[in-house]
């Protein structure tokens, strides 16, 4: 996990030494940060080396970074807001225009991406598959702040700080996030049992994908 407690290397501190020519400073900061980017894109992007690719351009994108971001924000919340712009970038390569920022966090990873994930969402458990093409379904703006909630076990305050928003914000968009959220799983669920068994235990399916998403993280490192 990232962190700057006493003991480990500040993560900005790793970064300049990587600036500076440090392999085994970047070697470091992949290790804290894999996992947080994998996991925010792999439910955004269909093609798997996509996701790595995607990964890896975040993390030497902020390489690049300007002199006085560091003094005005964490290094975690940095490393989210540069993996945003890859994010948008990569939707606008794909779609062939150009996607304002409004536009960005209204648009929806089930409207971008027409085609069918051949990840390995098609092969996970019913509810989980439900539970993955609901979250796909919002405006960007709700399903990166559930994602962050559900899979990384924020608090409003950590995601306020991580996306430059205030906590009654992130509070507002959790809430009406988890409402469309319920809708969007009521509408594909085949029957009453599946929605119910899907949306009342959303923390249960949240840790059993993130596990799956570890799973596959660590194969792909293995290989």
């Amino acid at each position: 996990m990232p962190s700057d407690d006493e003991g480990e290397t500040p993560d900005w501190i790793l970064l300049e030494r990587w600036q500076q020519g440090r392999r085994d400073a970047g070697e470091e900061l992949m290790r804290r940060y894999l996992g947080l980017l994998t996991r925010f894109f792999h439910n955004k992007v269909s093609d798997s080396q996509d996701v790595a690719d995607l990964v890896s351009e975040t993390l030497l994108a902020c390489t690049r970074g300007h002199e006085g971001i560091r003094s005005s924000k964490s290094f975690r919340s940095y490393v989210f807001g540069v993996a945003l712009n890859q994010l948008r970038r990569y939707y606008t390569k794909q779609h062939k225009r150009e996607i304002e920022r409004d536009d960005f966090e209204q648009c929806c990873v089930s409207y971008l991406d027409s085609v069918k994930s051949t990840g390995t969402v098609m092969h996970q458990q019913h509810q989980q598959s439900l539970m993955v093409q609901g979250l796909r379904s919002l405006p960007l703006s709700y399903q990166v702040v559930l994602e962050l909630s559900l899979f990384e076990e924020m608090s409003g305050r950590e995601i306020g700080e991580l996306l430059d928003l205030p906590t009654a914000t992130v509070h507002t968009r959790l809430r009406r996030g988890k409402e469309q959220l319920a809708l969007a799983v009521e509408r594909l669920a085949q029957n009453p049992e599946q929605y119910n068994s899907t949306i009342t235990d959303l923390e249960g399916w949240a840790r059993q994908l993130r596990a799956r998403v570890e799973g596959e993280e660590s194969d792909g490192s293995s290989s």
